[in-house]
């Protein structure tokens, strides 16, 4: 029953902590606008950037952070203080179920009529709580990729895709327990974010992906789906 409802709470936690759109609420307070009528139409940090520039992001940034690194850290201290459960000998197995929730609470938020942004952000802060050395590595594959082909969504999903082989590879070096587990877990994450990139992988086979710039965009309804 303990892992049940620890499972359970995990999800739920996780799922409405996810839900709450830090680009919506951000640009709602700060910019009087639902960032879903401009730019991309997504609510993600990328959108927020584009249309209202460097504060807003930051902002959006910031709280993404917090949102993605609570949804583990209080997941995984009820369930092994208050619940007493540990799964494959693993303390870190609960802080991926803990993320792809948190993820899909961003992507699919029941707050917002189920239309979020698409989760690599929230993605990324959680498996810096989980494990920081193996997120160091895709952070570094992503922005080489990035920094190399200007695309954000071809680093984020060959990030994605890399954190599941950093996973095994440093987990195993280190002995730690579960990383068969693990590694599954984040393959499931990256090809949740893969899914969410669909719109993009379709503009880049087509060449009319719009490349990634530092400046703030145009408060316009133009179809430049990047966010994240």
């Amino acid at each position: 029953m303990d892992y049940f409802l620890s499972i359970a709470f995990t999800l739920v936690f996780s799922y409405l902590l996810g839900s709450v759109n830090s680009a919506i609420t951000v640009c709602k307070i700060w910019k009087k606008a639902d960032i879903r009528d401009y730019g991309s139409n997504n609510a993600g940090l990328t959108n927020v950037l584009r249309v209202f520039g460097k504060g807003p992001a930051v902002a959006t940034l910031l709280l993404d952070l917090a949102k993605g690194i609570c949804a583990v850290l209080v997941c995984r201290g009820i369930v092994t203080h208050v619940f007493d459960v540990t799964f494959f000998n693993n303390d870190r197995f609960i802080g991926y179920v803990a993320g792809i929730a948190v993820m899909l609470g961003h992507i699919f938020p029941i707050f917002y009529g189920f239309h979020g942004g698409k989760g690599v952000l929230v993605a990324a802060t959680t498996l810096i709580s989980i494990d920081p050395l193996t997120c160091f590595f895709a952070v570094l594959v992503f922005a080489v990729v990035v920094a190399l082909t200007k695309y954000v969504s071809v680093g984020s999903i060959v990030a994605a895709f890399s954190y599941p082989i950093f996973t095994m590879l440093t987990q195993y070096l280190r002995h730690i327990d579960g990383a068969w587990q693990n590694m599954l877990m984040a393959l499931a994450i990256a090809f949740l974010i893969t899914y969410m990139h669909r719109p993009n992988i379709k503009r880049l086979k087509e060449g009319t992906e719009n490349k990634f710039s530092f400046s703030g965009g145009k408060k316009t309804k133009e179809n430049t789906d990047n966010d994240k």
